[in-house]
């Protein structure tokens, strides 16, 4: 296990050294910021380059970001700070440290799908929380993403993994009409944990 994890590190830190990958933030949260709450604690799971918490700092969220890489870490601390930027980054294999239950605000994950997570990701979000997900399906138009579809998300999963939270947004487009245009590959989601009532 140790040696999986190893090699995964290995791998992520050589993508993540290229100067020429820059960090951008998700269609579904740039899409969605409209949903935020105004102020709360927020995670960017598996965050790459950051460019989801760098999004979440700009809007006033107490952000935390986790990635496997120490390259990815380091680059979206150097990148934060020169924006000015407060937010947490730490290295972290999201894989295997556990999520603090009812910890966070809101949780974004963008082009990771570990769906073994899915019951702690929903754990962690606070109630009223909300969880802002994307990452590729195995219909798709183009060759990008992982070629293993063990990696992309069957016709409408992403609403069956996320099936114990309220549906907010969600878009998932196939191979419908004019294949020119949209956000295709692509499943997101845009869902939120309700209070539980009291009897």
């Amino acid at each position: 296990m140790e040696k999986a994890t190893a090699e995964l590190k290995m791998m992520w830190d050589q993508r993540h050294a290229d100067p020429d990958k820059q960090p951008s933030a998700a269609e579904v949260l740039l899409e969605n910021l409209h949903l935020l709450p105004e102020t709360g604690n927020a995670l960017d799971l598996a965050c790459g380059l950051g460019g989801n918490a760098m999004e979440l700092a700009r809007c006033g969220l107490e952000v935390s970001a986790w990635d496997i890489s120490s390259v990815a870490v380091e680059r979206l601390q150097h990148l934060a700070a020169s924006e000015g930027l407060v937010l947490n980054a730490e290295q972290r294999d999201v894989e295997q440290d556990l999520l603090t239950e009812n910890a966070f605000d809101v949780i974004v994950v963008s082009y990771f799908l570990n769906r073994d997570l899915m019951p702690a990701l929903i754990a962690a979000l606070k109630p009223g929380g909300l969880i802002f997900y994307q990452t590729f399906t195995r219909i798709a138009v183009s060759d990008t993403g992982p070629s293993n579809p063990a990696y992309r998300l069957g016709d409408n999963e992403l609403i069956a993994l996320l099936s114990p939270l309220s549906v907010r947004f969600y878009r998932e487009e196939n191979r419908l009409g004019d294949l020119g245009k949209g956000f295709r590959d692509v499943a997101m989601i845009v869902a939120q944990k309700l209070a539980m009532k009291r009897s």
